[in-house]
Order: structure tokens, then C-alpha cells, then sequence
């Protein structure tokens, strides 16, 4: 799971003057005075960008969203990287695979931490049983990869140093499965297998990964500065093993959070690529910059199963079916988002015959508002009540205020017997609300993990730590089970397949929409890779055109 709490804006001038003051893009009467201050474009390959917030943890161990990840993928390095088009390999120069397909072995590179300390082998073995022994978010990962006793070890039944990673010295790594994967080297480019130095995370105790002087690096870039709710700064990283791919030689990041101030940014030359907001699309949609992405993050209905009403199936269903979701996409996101009704987003799969996963399944759950008030009708009967009254939790990010008010009255006006109170809380919070089930329903948000359905079937497995819901069924479970272990991809995409159709026999959530960008972006940015799963994007490959 990837939890992606905002959008990545990249912008190409130097403000140097925001740079020396530390600045704030979103305290307003400050960016009119910075800005005239920074009319100083720097010189050579450097990068600046916009971030809608903070990031909220550098410790590849607890990392669970977007812009740890794309951080964190661009100041480290695994044992795999994102290429430009598929996973390859990164501080690892082999992977040799017994005959089995069991056990690989990994030979390290002669690469160096930045305090100029080698990577080691050892370095990948502490930073794995880190995750379980911090109890990161991601323990899950290394179940799905197959790693050997990662599912002991989640269920406590073994130990960490039982994990199927060794060191046979100090260059070479060996890792066993449970059963065969193709897909390892995927799984094996996500931040939570990246290797740690142990002796630098000891010795920074408590403080370790709170402040750029506190990690190490051995990726592309290392964070310089990292003034916290403001900015931060990569630059180049001398220490690494391909140096000589990476072109930019700094890229500062601004926390902005107001879309009107993005766009005042981009107008004034103050910076080089936003996403524009649906009140900005219609007027910029035929200016030569503007650019219609599709993506892979989902939004959905996230119900708490545990809940009298919203426990029951029908009730569930009633809610995915009763408004339009099309109107949604169309006039109030207004940003190439596509109305969803299912799990797999459109485009992101291909089975083994080339048909598009969404194409092959079709929309689920897709029906008339006077279906879904018979639904509901059935579900006031078989929960004993004459009306429900549910609140819906919402990240208070620019525009989801909208989506919730839309939905609000969509769900009121077509169910007249369900109320809606909306609750905005901030993103974090919004999070610790689902991991703790405090919630009725909330609007949630999910992008993949890997170029996997995979990647969103695995969410809803019993007790799962994406699951969030208490959704329980133990078809589904089985069923995800055997998809773990099956070789044939035919009958595996068909397992897939049925699955999802499990998920939305059960009306377990209820999708809303898969995201859309529409993105402003001047034209001598070249070679910024934007990946479909995992961190948004590479930074490695990216340059200026004409410096």
C-alpha cells in the first residue's frame, strides 16, 4: 500500500531568496515580498519543486506515504531501483536464483553510505528485521514477496532473525522465499527494503531520521536541508556508485498548500510544472504547456464492517450505487479523473492475453438509484432501523471538501432515510482514525505499491494491516492465498479476477473515482520518470534542457 497524502508539483527556477529565508509559499503576505526578492534565476541543473506537505517520516522502516516514498527513493537505494520502464537492478550488480527459484543471491556493488562507509550485506539483513522489530506499516510487504517466515513472524509464532535473509558476507546477500515470484524484483524496489547502517540508527537513538543530519545516504541525491512544514533540498550525491547518470546537481522543495498560490507561481515564472486544480482546467486545457495524465490512485468508501448499519451488506451496497459518480468526475474534480466501479483501475493491468484487467471484469455494483433504494430498504429491515445516520471522515485537503459535499447531498437527496454528517480532520489523523476503526465511513485513498493487481488485491485480507475495515471473508482469503502461490499466470490473472469480484459480491467498499492529472508543465523539463507505482517519481535521470 502506498498511502498517497498529496500531489507532487515540480518547478524548474532557483528562488534563491526563498531559499535563504526559509520561506512559506503558504503564508501569503510573505510570498508577495519573497517573491519579489527572488528574481534571481540560478544557474545550472537545478530543480525546484512544490509539495502540498510535509514529510512525515524518513525512516524507511515506518514510511507509509506518497512523499516519504518519493523522498526516501531518491536519497537511497535497494537492491532494485524504478528504471525508466521496469524495475532493475540497483546497489545489487546479480541476482542469481537457484533452480528452485527459492533462494537468490545478491552481489552488492562497491557502494558507500554518505559518510563514506561501504553498503554492506549486513546493512540489508538489520533494516528488514527493523521493519518487524518496529512494527512498520509495510511488515505486510515481505509476506507478499514470499520472503521465508515473514507470515511466522507477523503472526509471532517465529522470530525476526528467523527471516529468510543472510548475509554470507560482507558483499553478498541471500534471500529465500516460500514460493517462487516473479514479481520479487518489484516488491524489492519499495522504500521498506532499503538497507539501514545499524551502527548510525544506534547511535542517533531516538533522534534517528527526524532531521537531515541524522540519516545516511547512498542514492542519487542526499537531502541537505530539511526545514520542517517549509522546505527541503536534495543535492547530488558525489558518494554514488552511477554518479555520472545523475544530471541535476540540486532540487529544492517548497511546502505549498493553497492551489490559487501554485498557480500564481506558475504565472509569474516563480516555478515550472503544477497540477492544476478543477476550477483552472477549462482555462489553461488549450495552453501549449497543458498536460492530461492518467494515474492509478484510487479513492474509495472505506466502511467500518463494525458498525450496526454500515455492518450490513445491502446498506453498503445501497451507498455505492446511489449516486452519480460520473457528474462527480465531470464537474467537480474536472481533471481527467474517470468515474470507478471497481478495485483495479483502468489501464494499470494487462492479462497474459493483453486484455485490460477493468475491461475483462467490467463495472461491479453498477446500477440504477431505484435498485440501490431497494437495497437500502432491505438493509433499514434487516437492521431494524428507520433511518441511519453515519458521518463521513474526510483528509482536509483542498477539494475534498468538495467530494464530500457532493457525496452528501448525492446520498441524502436518492436515500432520503440516511443523514451524513462530514468530519474533516488532517491527513495524518484521518489515517489514525482507520488504523484504530474509529470511524463510521471515510473517504479513503490508495495507490499501488507495484505493476500488480496484486497491489490492491492483497489490501483485504482478514486482519490485513491495509484492511482498516474489519472486512472478513475467508473465500477471499483463500483465494489470495492460492494467488500467492500460483506459477501460472494464466490461471493466476483469472484468481485475480475472481477475486475482485469476491470483494464487490460482498459490497466491501465502495470505489469512487481513479485519480487524474492535469498538470501545467513548461517544456525543457526532460527525463523526470513519473512511475505508476510506488514513489511518483525518479529524480535520477531528470535534467534541464539547455543548461
Amino acid at each position: 500500500m502506498k498511502n498517497r497524502l498529496s500531489i507532487k508539483l515540480f518547478v524548474l527556477i532557483a528562488v534563491v531568496g526563498m531559499l535563504l529565508t526559509g520561506c512559506n509559499f503558504d503564508k501569503s503576505k510573505e510570498t508577495d515580498s519573497k517573491a519579489s526578492e527572488s528574481e534571481t534565476t540560478a544557474a545550472g541543473q537545478v530543480l525546484n519543486m512544490v509539495e502540498a506537505s510535509e514529510i512525515p517520516t524518513m525512516d524507511s522502516a515506518h514510511a507509509h506515504d506518497n512523499v516519504s516514498f518519493t523522498v526516501l527513493s531518491n536519497v537511497n537505494e535497494g537492491l532494485y531501483r524504478l528504471g525508466e520502464d521496469k524495475p532493475e537492478l540497483a546497489i545489487a550488480s546479480d541476482d542469481q536464483v537457484s533452480e528452485d527459484g527459492l533462494v537468490h543471491t545478491f552481489t552488492l556493488r562497491d557502494a558507500k553510505w554518505s559518510n563514506g562507509e561501504p553498503v554492506t550485506a549486513d546493512d540489508f539483513v538489520y533494516a528488514w528485521q527493523r521493519v518487524f522489530n518496529e512494527t512498520g506499516h509495510y511488515a505486510s510487504m515481505f509476506e507478499t514477496a514470499n520472503i521465508l517466515h515473514a507470515s511466522e513472524i507477523l503472526k509471532g509464532e517465529k522470530s525476526v532473525d528467523e527471516l529468510g535473509v543472510k548475509a554470507l558476507d560482507e558483499k553478498t546477500l541471500e534471500v529465500t522465499l516460500t514460493a517462487p515470484t516473479a514479481l520479487l524484483g518489484q516488491y524489492l524496489t519499495f522504500p521498506t527494503f532499503l538497507p539501514q547502517n545499524q551502527e548510525f540508527v544506534e547511535s542517533q537513538g531516538n533522534k534517528y531520521a527526524l532531521e537531515a543530519s541524522e540519516l545516511l545516504y547512498n542514492g542519487p541525491f542526499v537531502l541537505s536541508e530539511w526545514k520542517h512544514d517549509e522546505s527541503w533540498k536534495y543535492e547530488k550525491n558525489p558518494e554514488y556508485w552511477d554518479a555520472v547518470s545523475v544530471k541535476l546537481e540540486e532540487i529544492n522543495v517548497f511546502v505549498v498548500k493553497e492551489d490559487a498560490t501554485q498557480l500564481n507561481l506558475y504565472e509569474t515564472n516563480k516555478v515550472d510544472i503544477i497540477n492544476l486544480s478543477s476550477a483552472s482546467v477549462d482555462q489553461y486545457k488549450d495552453n501549449g504547456d497543458f498536460i492530461a495524465l492518467a494515474d492509478s490512485e484510487i479513492f474509495f468508501l472505506r466502511f467500518n464492517h463494525n458498525h450496526e448499519a454500515l455492518g450490513n451488506e445491502n446498506i453498503r451496497r445501497a451507498i455505492d450505487m446511489s449516486w452519480d459518480k460520473k457528474a462527480h468526475v465531470d464537474t467537480i474534480l474536472n481533471n481527467g479523473s474517470s468515474a470507478l466501479y471497481g478495485l483495479v483501475p483502468k489501464g494499470f493491468s494487462v492479462s497474459p492475453d493483453g486484455e485490460d484487467f477493468r475491461e475483462l471484469n467490467g463495472d461491479l455494483n453498477a446500477d440504477t438509484i431505484e435498485k440501490a433504494q431497494e437495497f437500502f430498504a432491505k438493509g433499514l429491515e434487516e437492521v431494524g432501523q428507520d433511518s441511519v445516520e453515519i458521518t463521513l471522515t474526510v483528509s482536509a485537503v483542498e477539494g475534498n471538501d468538495k467530494t464530500a459535499e457532493y457525496l452528501k447531498n448525492q446520498l441524502e437527496t436518492n436515500l432520503p432515510e440516511l443523514s451524513v454528517d462530514i468530519k474533516l480532520v488532517p491527513v495524518e489523523q484521518r489515517y489514525e482514525l482507520e488504523t484504530a476503526k474509529e470511524y463510521d465511513m471515510v473517504i479513503s485513498a490508495w495507490g499501488p505499491d507495484y505493476v500488480d493487481p496484486m497491489t490492491y488485491i492483497g489490501m483485504w485480507v482478514t486482519d490485513g494491516s491495509a484492511n482498516r475495515m474489519d472486512y472478513s471473508n475467508p473465500d477471499y482469503d483463500a483465494i489470495v492465498n492460492k494467488i500467492n502461490s500460483e506459477n501460472d499466470p494464466s490461471k493466476r490473472y483469472q484468481m485475480l479476477l475472481d477475486a475482485e469480484k469476491i470483494l464487490f459480491e460482498d459490497a466491501a467498499i465502495a470505489p469512487l473515482y481513479q485519480r487524474g492529472l492535469a498538470v501545467l508543465q513548461r517544456t525543457n523539463i526532460k527525463g523526470l520518470v513519473r512511475h505508476p507505482s510506488g514513489p511518483d517519481f525518479s529524480f535520477k535521470w531528470a535534467n534541464v534542457e539547455g543548461e
